[in-house]
């Protein structure tokens, strides 16, 4: 089984794969470390291998390849097989057509709690995971930071 664990390389991207670690640890699984870039797709290379595609997007965005090739590297260091991962396009939409292309069978994700009125207007991509996925995903909580309170 492989797990796909979509992180947005915030501090939060810790907690979300120390979760993915533990299912890992548990069950063999492979890890892909996955960063979504909503970006324009001029990058893409279609009709090539995905390995031409990724090179290409971690050249491109050599921030976002250094972040997951980090957390990817954590895992590594474990003894874990992770690999990193970057993807174009509208989050909830890349993310799936990724975990369809590698063949997973569980999504990792995190979420911010940042509320309803956020979650309205601006839209919660745990949430559209777990609406259009057919595949099943488990949301890791990340509590907001407590406001000092003096």
């Amino acid at each position: 089984m492989n797990i796909l664990v979509s992180v947005d390389l915030s501090d939060a991207s810790n907690q979300v794969i120390e979760a993915a670690r533990g299912i890992a640890d548990l069950t063999g699984a492979s890890i892909y470390v996955l960063h979504v870039i909503e970006s324009d797709p001029e990058v893409i290379v279609y009709g090539k291998k995905p390995e031409v595609t990724q090179d290409r997007i971690a050249k491109k965005f050599p921030l976002e390849h250094k972040g997951v090739s980090t957390l990817a590297a954590k895992l590594q260091d474990e003894g874990l097989d992770a690999e990193p991962w970057l993807a174009l396009g509208p989050g909830v939409a890349a993310t799936l057509k990724e975990a369809e292309a590698l063949e997973v069978g569980l999504i990792v994700v995190g979420t911010h709690g940042h509320g309803a009125v956020y979650d309205v207007l601006i839209g919660s991509y745990s949430a559209g995971l777990i609406r259009k996925s057919k595949l099943p995903v488990l949301v890791v909580p990340i509590p907001r930071p407590r406001k000092n309170q003096s």
